[in-house]
């Protein structure tokens, strides 16, 4: 199954130099059942990009944690064994997964990651987060401002040289 995990850059640095991402559980998002009967009239393609925007969602509440990071959102996805994931989210997070072993980088086939273009509105998304969260509808303005950036693309090889960019960590 194709797992999108959320993390930062500053995480990918240390994540790369350990060889996994864990410890076990590891959170995740992914085309469940649940996100497919939700979205019933969705083709693979479609369900992927939910689930990878949930996860993007949840590397900005990442950054909030770190304020040390880099402000750009960091999404990797990876294929995971079926009998390593679960999902009990049901319909109020019909994308939300656990897997129940590490994840090796070897298992992770792209990242996908803000261009440096989205820095300053990712930044302010971050910023945003806790009154979003209590229902300002500014902030939730801002939030959702994050997420008109798209991820941009990168081979996992190619992620070495993203997390050791000067700013990337």
């Amino acid at each position: 199954m194709r797992v999108y995990l959320p993390t930062t850059l500053t995480a990918l640095a240390c994540l790369l130099q350990a060889g996994a991402i864990g410890p076990a559980p590891v959170p995740g998002f992914a085309v469940t059942p649940a996100l497919r009967e939700w979205y019933a009239t969705g083709d693979l393609e479609e369900l992927e990009y939910v689930a990878m925007a949930h996860a993007a969602r949840a590397s900005l509440r990442l950054l909030a944690g770190d304020p040390q990071a880099p402000r750009r959102r960091v999404v990797l996805a990876a294929d995971v064994p079926d009998e390593q994931i679960e999902h009990d989210g049901g319909f109020d997070e019909p994308t939300l997964v656990e897997v129940r072993a590490p994840v090796a980088i070897d298992q992770v086939v792209s990242g996908h990651i803000d261009d440096m273009l989205a820095v300053e509105d990712i930044a302010e998304a971050v910023a945003a987060l806790p009154a979003a969260d209590k229902g300002d509808d500014d902030a939730l303005f801002a939030v959702d401002g994050a997420e008109g950036h798209e991820l941009l693309w990168y081979a996992s090889q190619e992620l070495p040289y993203l997390a050791s960019q000067p700013g990337a960590s």
